[in-house]
């Protein structure tokens, strides 16, 4: 399926590992170009490298924290004017919320639910001027289940998630569309970080551990990175112009509800 948006411009934040590389793969196999951004010069380039390799796409790297004002200030003078935008940043750390300082509380906010914020004010109304744009939001699926250590998450990513429900009818009518990817557990660093801790903290092999947490799934894997980019890519897509304010789960069944 042609999705439409060939030649269009993605900016796409933390995407040189991970669900983001997944993000900026699959939009720029559809043909859009992309400016992609993380801390790490080193893998930011390499898969700037790999992406224009792969696709013939034209991709500009930033490097620097998106999460920070400076950071966004060197995306948004790189592609002042994009058709799509990817927010994403990692998640918090887990803990025990009797420890969280207000500091704590405020780094996770600024990471999870302030930075896609002023993105969006910096990038929506050119997209309206345009009668196009797509924003995704890389959430978490702790926002629809949440996870006891994962409060700063289940908060910071919550808090974004009603402020896009709020704008997102409005954008609607002018073909711009919000929506959030919920992921659960992807073979990402992050997972097998948090393998290799439990691991350590067991007393168990790595492998062991890996197969213990993806049984736990009822699709009986973790998730591929590639197949959340196509998710994201399909939200991007002409065709997505009728999904707005939607909040799409890709947990492999791991979330028991009906609704």
């Amino acid at each position: 399926m042609d999705m439409g948006i060939r030649g269009k411009t993605a900016i796409v934040c933390a995407s040189s590992k991970g669900l983001g590389r997944g993000c900026a793969f699959s939009l720029a196999r559809e043909g859009v170009n992309l400016v992609i951004t993380a801390r790490g010069r080193e893998a930011l380039e390499k898969t700037a490298d790999e992406i224009r390799a792969a696709t013939g796409v034209k991709v500009s790297t930033v490097v620097g924290d998106i999460t920070t004002e400076a950071g966004r200030a060197l995306v948004l003078a790189a592609c002042p004017n994009p058709d799509i935008l990817v927010n994403n940043a990692g998640g918090p750390p887990p803990g025990d919320f009797r420890n969280w300082t207000r500091d704590i509380w405020i780094a996770a906010l600024d990471a999870n639910m302030l930075t896609p914020i002023e993105l969006i004010k910096a990038t929506l109304d050119g997209m309206i001027a345009r009668k196009f744009g797509r924003i995704v939001n890389i959430t978490s699926s702790s926002v629809k289940a949440p996870i006891e250590i994962l409060g700063l998450s289940n908060g910071a990513r919550s808090g974004l998630t009603g402020f896009v429900a709020g704008i997102a009818r409005k954008t609607v009518a002018h073909n711009v569309t919000i929506n959030n990817l919920l992921p659960g557990s992807f073979d990402t660093d992050r997972i097998r970080a948090t393998v290799e801790a439990q691991a350590k903290t067991r007393g168990l092999s790595v492998e062991a551990v890996r197969k213990e947490r993806m049984a736990q799934c009822p699709a009986g894997r973790f998730g591929d990175p590639a197949e959340f980019g196509d998710a994201c890519a399909y939200l991007c897509s002409a065709q997505a112009s009728y999904v707005t304010g939607q909040n799409f789960l890709i947990d492999g069944g791991s979330y028991p509800g009906t609704y």
